[in-house]
Order: C-alpha cells, then structure tokens, then sequence
C-alpha cells in the first residue's frame, strides 16, 4: 500500500512539472492584462454616477490605456507575440518583452495607488470629462487599422 502512494505522489509530481515546463516554454502575447471595457458612457450617465463609482471607472480606463497604447506599432489586441509579428525569438528579445511587462504592471500599481489616494480630491467634472477622453481614445482603437493604409 505504501508503495502504491508513493508511486502515485512521484507520477503526480512528474505531471505537474511536466506542465509547468510547457507553460514556461509558450510564447508570450505582446499585449497582456485588461484589454477592454465593460461599456462606453454618456456624459448623462456619468453625471447620474456617484463619484466613487466614476473613480473606479477611470482607473478601469487607464489599465487598459496602459495595457495598449505603449504598445500599439506592434499589436491592439492580445494573442499577438513576437513570433507571429516575425521577430526573432531569441534570449534578449524574450528579456526585453519580460521587462517590458513587468514595467508596465509596476507602472500601473504605482499609478493606481497614487490615483486611489488624490482622485477621490478631484472635482467631479473633471472626472467625467477625463473619463470621456480615456474612452473617446479607446473608441479610436477600433479605427487604427484604417490608419495602417497606404
């Protein structure tokens, strides 16, 4: 009997890192994180919320602002890695799209606790209206592959 656990716990263990390995081999998407919104507003629909919904809705907005923009000569939407853009998938390469990810999520922390302890002293219109902006931007994704035309 205790042979047979044993047994079990090694091919258990022999499975689970066997996944990890192919997981860590996999190519990673250029875009990563938050890629999009619930819903675009009105400004009268802003206006009904109460501010505190409209902070989180602006902080919403600039994750998936910071998850695209900086990347957009590559790619708008996720699923889109090196290889399939054609560039080389060689040591520094992979390093400079890992430390490009991990800049942009430290990036996105700092700016979010920076947000979340100075936004709630915003004045409310100004709030609506950098709301609308942010989703005025993100609209504009959608019309960024008739600007790639010659």
């Amino acid at each position: 009997m205790n042979t047979k656990s044993t047994l079990f716990c090694a091919i258990f263990l022999l499975m689970i890192s066997m996944s990890f390995a192919q997981k860590k081999n996999e190519t990673q998407s250029i875009i990563s994180g938050k890629v999009n919104i619930a819903k675009y507003h009105s400004r009268e629909d802003l206006k009904k919320l109460k501010k505190g919904d409209l902070l989180v809705l602006y902080i919403e907005r600039i994750e998936v602002i910071v998850n695209i923009l900086p990347n957009i000569a590559f790619a708008t939407k996720p699923g889109v890695t090196m290889k399939s853009l054609g560039i080389p998938d060689t040591k520094d390469n992979k390093k400079a799209l890992e430390d490009n990810i991990e800049a942009s999520i430290t990036y996105f922390d700092s700016t979010i606790e920076f947000q979340k302890s100075i936004l709630p002293y915003s004045d409310t219109k100004d709030l609506i209206a950098a709301i609308l902006f942010y989703e005025s931007t993100l609209k504009s994704l959608h019309t960024y592959e008739d600007l790639k035309k010659d």
